[in-house]
Order: structure tokens, then C-alpha cells, then sequence
């Protein structure tokens, strides 16, 4: 009997292994807790550099690998700080010479259900929705996986990409908490019917711009897809269903929880009209071309993002079962590192079991701790990154300039 993988969790990082275990010949099943892949808001606008390049070209089968490119959006040339009132404070060319759509130099933005549909095609029933992880065992036969609906499955190898309350990570390594760093965002989608195009700001023309306005703050930048994602899946990959998708800006309204008029209690139970209302009066006395952006948003794409940071722990012996993407290295939105590490795991994760496929138990503990030793080192130093740009900012006039410059400038 062949390697038989399990992975807790399909978001973009186990998705993403799922597919290259497949094309190596593994038995990989991934347990994924929602009922579907669009059950909850997780985010829109995705900026994916090389290391999310390199995992997709090493996992994806070269039809998806097509169809995720032809779905990106247009590179950034620019990326630019502004007032609340659209004065420039701050501008960055970005190199053009580099092909954005190769895999070793890849610079585009993508957005994120289209991409995690993408990652889910052709899986069939190696996908199990239905199914939140509560905790594992292990003997000499594998993993056991005891699911909260109450079913098991076994494995030789237990992958836990199920997030932040990660259940694998809980059990296996205590010690890596997860802190609130007490920033939130609310996040906002503004489709580009012809009423937001007349207000756009031309430093959105060129890509990503952060707005600073005091202690508050907001992310934007435009999702203009090369092609519509399902046109191009009807081209390319006719197998294939994508959403319907239509160009929009993705904002973020983002501020230390102080600064929210509101408990933080309240917050989190908010509806999406409320937090769209509460985004609003954050930015009353903004430019009127941000605020009109901000009015047209679709309502209901509306969610709250707590940012949250792993606490780094020393190096753990490799068993069956290891982590990868937000169950051991949270960060805060630094320039699109969560979800190009998470991939960049997969990627990593993905050879070390298939190139080749460990023989033995000895060869597949050796190919694990390889990849843990990796993924440590450049995942903890992302983590690292984030934290320090942090700290930085205190000693800064304009300490969230800082923040948004560093942090979510791409």
C-alpha cells in the first residue's frame, strides 16, 4: 500500500499540497470543516510573489497552472502612500523587467476564491467538506483522525492546515500560541461599476495604495482579472467550474482595536451592514472620493479580520504528523506573506514526500523533519519580519504610515 497523506484543513496551503501529492502519486484526502469552499468571508485580493510561484508550478497539473494565470490580475507598477486627503506622501516603482507571470518572478495580485477553486478542481472525492479535525492518534499502524461529526479516518501522515485554532497544532505542539496583536481590519469589496471608476484615485491605476488618516488606515488596491475567471476555465480547462466574477476594489479599514468606537465583543458579532456602517464613520472625514468608494461597496462582502501572531517555539522532533500555513506561523497581512508562505509550505512539503516517496517509516521521518527544519527557518523569519515592523513603527512620526508602508504595501 502507498503513502497515505491526511490533510486537516482546505484552505490555499493544503489545497495547494493536495494537488502536488496527487501528480506524485500519494493518496492524499483532504478534511475540510466548512460544507463548501464559499461558506465564509476569508479574504479577496491576494498579492503572490515567488514563493507562492514556485509552489503552484511544482504542485499544479499544468492546466491549472494555465488557468491560474490567465485568472491574476494586472501587475502593480506602483505603489503609493496617501493622506486621508489624497496628498502623496510616499511612492514605489516596482521593476518591470521581470516576467510577473513566470514562476521565479512571479508579481501579480490574485483573488482568492477563484484561486482556492482553482486549487480544489479535480480533487473529487480526496475532498471531504463536513469535516472540522477535534484530535488525532497515534500508534504503529499511522494516524487515527477523529473528526466532531463524529466520523475517523486513518493515515500515515497527518498534515494540519487547519488555520490559526489549528485542533493538529493544539495537540501536538502546545507551546505555539497564537496572540492577539490587537489590530483590526475590516475588510470591504467595491465592485468598479462606472459610479467607482469616476472617483478612483489615479494612484489606484498603478497599483496598490495605502491611505493613512491619523490612527486609522486603509489597504486598497483593484482586482482586474486578465481573463473572467469563467470564461477562462471554458478556454482552458473546460472541466472545469469557476465562479462568474466580476472586476472590484478590495479595501480595509484597519486600526488598533482602541480605536474602534465599538467593544471589541461587539465587533466580532457584528453583521456585515454594521461593520460597514462602522468602516464609514471611521473614515467621515476622508476625501470624498474614498468615502463614495467605500459607500459603494457591496454590503454584504463586509467581514472583520482580527490579526493575530504565532509565538515561534524551539525545533520538534518529526513524527506523522507536522503543520504548515497559519497553524504555525499567523502573521499579520505583511505584503501578501501569509498566503505565499502557506503555499511556499506546500511546495516544500510536497517534495519532500514525493521526490521521492519515503520508503519506510525511517525515510518518511527524515523527509518530514527536513521539511520542518525549512519551513521553521523561513516562515519564523517572515513571522520575525512582521513583528519588527511592528516594534519600528513606535519610533516613527507617523506610526501608522510606517505600519502600512511596511506591512501591507504591495
Amino acid at each position: 500500500m502507498g503513502l497515505r497523506v491526511a490533510v486537516a484543513g482546505g484552505g490555499l496551503g493544503g489545497l495547494c499540497l493536495a494537488q502536488g501529492l496527487r501528480q506524485g502519486g500519494v493518496d492524499v484526502t483532504v478534511y475540510e470543516r466548512d460544507d463548501a469552499l464559499a461558506v465564509r468571508r476569508q479574504g479577496y485580493r491576494l498579492h503572490l510573489d515567488a514563493r507562492a510561484g514556485m509552489a503552484l508550478a511544482r504542485c499544479l497539473p499544468q492546466e491549472l497552472l494555465e488557468l491560474f494565470l490567465a485568472t491574476c490580475g494586472s501587475p502593480s507598477r506602483r505603489m503609493t502612500v496617501v493622506s486621508e486627503k489624497l496628498k502623496v506622501l510616499h511612492e514605489q516603482s516596482y521593476d518591470q523587467s521581470n516576467d510577473s507571470f513566470a514562476p521565479a518572478t512571479l508579481a501579480t495580485s490574485a483573488d482568492r476564491q477563484t484561486l482556492r477553486e482553482i486549487l480544489a478542481a479535480g480533487l473529487g472525492e480526496r475532498l471531504v467538506f463536513g469535516h472540522e479535525l477535534a484530535h488525532y492518534d497515534i500508534d504503529a499502524r499511522g494516524v487515527g483522525l477523529q473528526f466532531t461529526n463524529g466520523q475517523q479516518a486513518s493515515a500515515d501522515v497527518l498534515v494540519g492546515a487547519d488555520g490559526v485554532n489549528s485542533a493538529a497544532r493544539a495537540q501536538y505542539l502546545p507551546d505555539a500560541v497564537v496572540t492577539d496583536s490587537g489590530g483590526r481590519c475590516i475588510y470591504g469589496k467595491t465592485p468598479l461599476v462606472p459610479e467607482a471608476l469616476e472617483v478612483l484615485p489615479e494612484p489606484l491605476e498603478q497599483g496598490f495604495m495605502a491611505v493613512v488618516g491619523g490612527q486609522v488606515g486603509m489597504a486598497t488596491g483593484m482586482m482586474r482579472y486578465r481573463q473572467r475567471p469563467d470564461k477562462a476555465a471554458a478556454a482552458i480547462a473546460p472541466s472545469v467550474q469557476l465562479s462568474p466574477a466580476e472586476d472590484y476594489l478590495m479595501w480595509a479599514v484597519s486600526a488598533d482595536q482602541r480605536q474602534f468606537t465599538e467593544p471589541v465583543e461587539r465587533l466580532a458579532e457584528m453583521t456585515p451592514a454594521e461593520l460597514h456602517t462602522v468602516a464609514a464613520g471611521m473614515i467621515r472625514k476622508w476625501h470624498p472620493s474614498l468615502r463614495r468608494l467605500q459607500e459603494l461597496a457591496d454590503i454584504d462582502e463586509t467581514f472583520l479580520v482580527r490579526i493575530r501572531t504565532s509565538t515561534p517555539v524551539a525545533a520538534w522532533s518529526a513524527s506523522r504528523v507536522t503543520v504548515l500555513g497559519d497553524a504555525i506561523h499567523a502573521m499579520s497581512p505583511a505584503r501578501g506573506s501569509g498566503a505565499n508562505t502557506a503555499l511556499q509550505d506546500a511546495g516544500v512539503l510536497c517534495r519532500a514526500l514525493t521526490d521521492p516517496v519515503p520508503s519506510d517509516d525511517t525515510a518518511l521521518l527524515i523527509a518530514i523533519g527536513g521539511y520542518q527544519e525549512q519551513m521553521r527557518e523561513y516562515g519564523y523569519a517572515a513571522i520575525a519580519a512582521s513583528q519588527q515592523a511592528m516594534a519600528e513603527m513606535g519610533a516613527r512620526h507617523n506610526r501608522l504610515l510606517f505600519w502600512l508602508y511596511r506591512n501591507l504595501g504591495h
